[in-house]
This record gives C-alpha cells, structure tokens and sequence, in this order.
C-alpha cells in the first residue's frame, strides 16, 4: 500500500509545531515538497483523515496532555504497517527464507549458492573458486545475495530490527523503489569492500547494507532536514561506536565471531555519498 496524501500546504507556511505534535504522538509520517507545495504523508486512509483533523485543531502544534483522546490519532496496526512499508517487509521475509533455507549457515550444501564465491569443502578447510569462474558461469546474484546469508538467530534479528527501523523510514520518504535500489547498491559495494580486503572468506548478512542506510539518512538529514530521518537521540553514535569497536578486534579476541569490517565501512561510505547526493538534490529544491 502507498502512503496517503494527509495534508498540502503552502511552501511558506511553517508546519514545524504540527509536525512537532505528529512526533510526540509517535505517529508515523514523512513530509516532502510536491509541486510547490508541502505534502505530509501517512501509511493509511483512516490515520489521514484523523492528521487532518488533528490540524484543523492544532495547526500550530500543541503540547501532547492539551489533545482530547479521541483527537489523538492512534497509531496503525502491524498489518497497516507491513502494507505501508511493502519493500521493506518483502526484504526481510526473503532474508527470513534464506535464513530457514540455510539453516543459519550451517546448511553448506545451500550456502555456497549464495556466498559471494563458490566453494567445495575438503576436510576441515574451505576451498574457494575464483569469483569471475562463477560470473563466467552466469552466476551473477553472487554479488549480491551474501547480504541474505546469516549466522546465527542473534545475527539475524539484530540485522532485521535494524533494516525494519530505517528501511521504513527511506521507504516512507522516497517509496519502495527508491529503498531497493539503495538495498542492492549497498550490498553490492559492501560486499565487493569485504572481498577486496578481507579476500576469500565466507561473510554475509545485512549489515553493510544497514550501515548504508545508516550514513544515507545521517548526511540527507544535515542537508535537508526531514521529520523521516530524524532518528531517535543516541542511535548514530552507538552505531559509529559499535563500528569502531568491531574495526578495533575486540569482537574477535573474545571469540564471538569474525567480523565484516570492510563490508561495514564500505556500506557506510556509500550511504555517506549517496546521502550527499540525495540531500543537496532535495536541498537544491527547496
């Protein structure tokens, strides 16, 4: 389902208190500039109809314990939100059947289907083909489907909480195709930073592609500030902290598991570029 049109003002009127209000009421919505005008959008027909009247209210804002309780607009089902946030949801459930298909990885005969290069296991060791052998062969999603691959169900459920937080969030800015092309571009150029530096190794999941998002929402929101990307207070610098602790080795002297460093960083670059890119466009607009 597409977002609904809520409301459409003028450019030059303020709807920072409005939008204020819609934040603390945790009601979901993004605004954009269509036409020469200001556009708020809401998942649903019914929470559309309940911002509008909120508006005809409280254009100006107001603090949330002055709002009547039948005039807060209460917040949309799972249901409303997974048919809001169509792209986003059909992303995770793909990763959730590779995730059952490989069995977390350790279904090795599935697994190297989808690793970024094939490989044959002899022994204890893995041996692994050259990429451009399983390009040759046409086996082109390699370079993409390592960001489905997970090991582990705590690898796989931070990774989804995290691309549901800001998937939704691009998705509702820009629409589900936007969200998947910046899905496939930054698991391609993560993926192609962990091989170039890591070299042949076995690595996946969504994690570069969440530190793209990441550095996309971080650099468009300095530049054209929108209430989608404001995320919540602490989020970025715990992730940057997270990234930095990884990069220092101290995930692996623990013994927790080997980490893609390079996948992260090159996934956040990216997000980086393109959040300079998307945000001076939207900039430039205004």
């Amino acid at each position: 389902m597409s977002p609904v049109e809520a409301l459409r003002r003028p450019l030059q009127e303020d709807l920072s208190g409005f939008v204020g209000l819609l934040r603390r009421l945790q009601v979901p919505h993004r605004v954009s500039e269509e036409r020469g005008a200001q556009v708020l959008w809401v998942p649903s027909q019914p929470l559309a109809e309940q911002v509008r009247a909120l508006y005809l209210s409280y254009p100006q804002g107001a603090a949330e314990e002055q709002i009547p309780t039948p005039a807060r607009p209460s917040r949309p089902g799972l249901v409303a939100q997974l048919r809001a946030s169509g792209m986003t949801a059909l992303v995770l459930l793909l990763t959730l059947v590779v995730a059952g298909v490989t069995l977390l990885g350790d279904n090795f005969a599935a697994l190297r289907w989808l690793t970024f290069q094939d490989f044959q296991i002899q022994g204890e060791y893995l041996y692994f083909q050259p990429w451009t052998a399983s390009l040759a062969a046409g086996q082109w999603w390699r370079l993409l489907s390592p960001m489905l691959i997970h090991f582990g169900i705590l690898h796989l459920a931070m990774n989804a909480l995290w691309y549901w937080e800001l998937g939704r969030r691009i998705e509702y800015r820009h629409g589900g195709l936007a969200l998947l092309g910046l899905t496939l571009l930054f698991g391609l150029l993560s993926n192609f930073a962990q091989f170039w530096f890591g070299g042949p190794s076995l690595f996946g999941g969504l994690s570069g592609v969440l530190y793209g998002l990441l550095g996309y929402c971080w650099i468009f929101q300095l530049l054209a500030p929108t209430p989608a990307y404001q995320l919540p207070r602490g989020v970025l610098a715990m992730m940057l902290i997270w990234l930095l602790v990884c990069l220092s080795g101290v995930i692996d002297t623990l013994g927790l598991g080997a980490i893609a460093n390079a996948a992260h960083v090159g996934g956040l670059v990216a997000g980086c570029a393109a959040g300079l890119i998307g945000g001076a466009l939207a900039r430039l607009r205004r």
